[in-house]
């Protein structure tokens, strides 16, 4: 009788198991022997993941790695995602990081292998992600030689990496990936390479992992000053036009309910840029919306006049503020508290800065003013809610409803409607349903809304969807895309039916690259240059290829019914192409160059 791939892989787990130097649980390092075991590269580097708690590991193999999956496939204790592309492992395992806070972690061959890594390393890195991602290398001798499948891995990631190894010497593994979760977790999270020769792969070494790690050239600042946190408190408090706008970093540093405490104690306005959405909840009024390019009218114009700005895990960057020069024409007084002293007036000149861990500087804040029992000045911050209010009035994200094309809006806001009282995740790729779904769908929650910042990576929303449905079965994931961007990552359809991820995948499609398009309609004269998506596939018959649901939306009427129909498709991807209007722009738009105040309302301001 013969036995199935699952039968012959609990065999071979049993088998390594018998052996005393393949154990693949995750031990205490100390074996009950008279010394530490000893085990291949391989093994090493499995029973390391394991001892850092490392639950799903994405990758694709290749033959600079076969020596480690094969050492993965003698354990259970971590499951291997087979992605179809290496792009996708990284992001995947970006987007579980992400969602859990947990270090996201892939594996890829060398060569093409790492080079097609590249682009979901430099996003993690731009929005700061926790991640190691463990790469093959050529044996060390050919290392230089332009062996097959060779690359400078180390040099290739420098720029876009928190730190990169590349291990030499076995007997140094088990140490250098303590260090590489260490460094990925700690201060200002990042994504660690570790650059695995094959020969170090099956070399042998005593292993036993260590407790802990001491590097004397990295020891990131956790708390802030005190004398700088009174001076904070004493401007603050002395503010009458004060604003709090707040980045990724609160998210990241697990400080919401430091944010939510302190605008409760102070009833100061806020802000969350895209990357800090969910920090300060969608639906409270003291909440302004998003700022920057396509902010929120209020939102932009109390950046634009407070007196007092206390910017929280964020970075200026220039989506945000605009113009640096035209953010700087006003007079005001900018504290920064940041983990990360490079971020601190990198972009804009503060007058206090706090380098420190968010959540501890905004502890220690909340515990002055109470201490001071200071409150801000009552008359002058009811003044300034006033004229707020006035600002709120232009209801800038106002569009015109149609019976009979589908608005991207209304799609959102149906998507709000139907599922913000479940337990739900969404994701997005990069474009105007991008910007759509920030300004429509109101996260009341951090870690809820996954999508590529800095980088602006196409293609990242499918693989983000699946790296969280892992984590969050029981939740509902929907990734908000375009006809686009699905289709740089389409192909992972396969691994969301391999590994039964059951995603909802809403794809505005308006045959266009939109926000390509917006721009060529607004700054280059309607020369719309390639931005058509002629000869598009059938995407429901192509869903179906893949073993899912396709649905076609293409009246108004149906977006409800078929957002119901997908949620209630529990156990399936759905994929729903919604023909959505090709002319519609995101509003507001701070164009590029111009300032914070200078923004188009509409296709009426141009």
């Amino acid at each position: 009788m013969e036995m199935s791939a699952a039968d012959t892989k609990r065999a071979a787990i049993s088998e390594a198991r018998s052996q005393p130097h393949s154990s693949s649980g995750p031990s205490s390092g100390h074996p009950s022997g008279p010394g530490p075991q000893e085990l291949n590269g391989s093994e090493i580097l499995v029973q390391s993941l394991q001892h850092e708690g490392v639950k799903f590991l994405w990758g694709y193999p290749g033959g600079a790695v076969l020596y480690i999956y094969d050492a993965l496939y003698k354990q259970d204790a971590i499951q291997h995602v087979l992605v179809r592309h290496e792009q996708a492992a990284v992001h995947a395992a970006d987007g579980y990081a992400r969602a859990t806070g947990e270090v996201g972690v892939a594996l890829v061959t060398s060569g093409p292998g790492v080079t097609n890594a590249i682009t979901g390393i430099a996003t993690a890195y731009m929005d700061s992600i926790p991640m190691v991602i463990i790469t093959g290398q050529v044996p060390t001798p050919a290392i230089g030689l332009d062996a097959f499948q060779e690359c400078d891995t180390v040099g290739i990631t420098r720029p876009i990496v928190k730190h990169n190894f590349l291990v030499k010497d076995v007997r140094d593994l088990a140490m250098t990936l303590k260090k590489a979760f260490h460094i990925a977790r700690t201060g200002r999270p990042g994504p660690v390479v570790v650059d695995i020769p094959k020969d170090v792969s099956v070399a042998r070494a005593p292993f036993s992992y260590p407790d802990r790690v001491e590097m004397r050239s990295y020891n990131p600042v956790k708390k802030g000053h005190s004398g700088q946190i009174r001076k904070a408190v004493q401007l603050l408090m002395t503010a009458k036009r004060p604003y709090i706008y707040t980045g990724g970093g609160v998210i990241l540093g697990e400080a919401t309910a430091e944010l939510r405490q302190l605008v409760d104690l102070v009833g100061f306005p806020c802000t969350n840029t895209l990357m800090g959405l969910g920090a300060m909840p969608g639906t409270d009024p003291r909440f302004l919306g998003m700022p920057g390019m396509h902010g929120t009218y209020e939102a932009n114009m109390t950046m634009q006049h407070c007196d007092v700005l206390l910017a929280v895990g964020a970075r200026f960057d220039d989506r945000v503020i605009g113009n640096p020069k035209h953010f700087a024409s006003v007079d005001r007084k900018i504290i920064h508290v940041d983990i990360d002293p490079s971020s601190i007036s990198k972009r804009v000149r503060v007058d206090i800065p706090i380098v420190g861990d968010v959540k501890d500087v905004l502890q220690e804040l909340i515990a002055q003013i109470r201490e001071a029992q200071a409150r801000p000045d009552a008359e002058a911050l009811n003044a300034w809610w006033n004229q707020i209010n006035d600002w709120r009035k232009r209801d800038c994200l106002a569009y015109k409803q149609s019976s009979e094309v589908i608005k991207p809006q209304f799609v959102l806001e149906t998507l709000w409607n139907l599922t913000h009282e479940r337990d739900t995740y969404i994701t997005s790729d990069v474009g105007q349903h991008q910007m759509w779904a920030a300004q429509f769908y109101r996260f009341d929650e951090p870690r809820r809304w996954i999508n590529s910042g800095g980088l602006g990576t196409m293609g990242v929303g499918l693989p983000y969807a699946m790296g969280i449905k892992l984590a969050k079965p029981e939740s509902d994931v929907f990734c908000i895309t375009g006809e686009g961007s699905i289709q740089m990552c389409i192909q992972e359809l396969s691994t969301c039916q391999q590994y039964k991820t059951p995603v909802k995948v809403v794809s505005l499609n308006n045959r266009y690259l939109g926000m390509v398009r917006q721009w060529q309609e607004l700054d280059y004269g309607k020369r719309y240059s390639h931005s058509y998506m002629d000869a598009l596939p059938d995407f429901v018959k192509l869903a179906e290829a893949y073993g899912h649901v396709g649905l076609l939306v293409e009246k108004p009427s149906d977006v409800e019914g078929a957002l119901r129909e997908a949620i209630r498709l529990k156990d399936r991807t759905v994929f729903l192409d919604v023909r959505t209007d090709p002319t519609e722009n995101v509003w507001p738009m701070v164009q590029a160059g111009k300032g914070l105040s200078e923004m188009l309302l509409g296709s009426e301001d141009l």
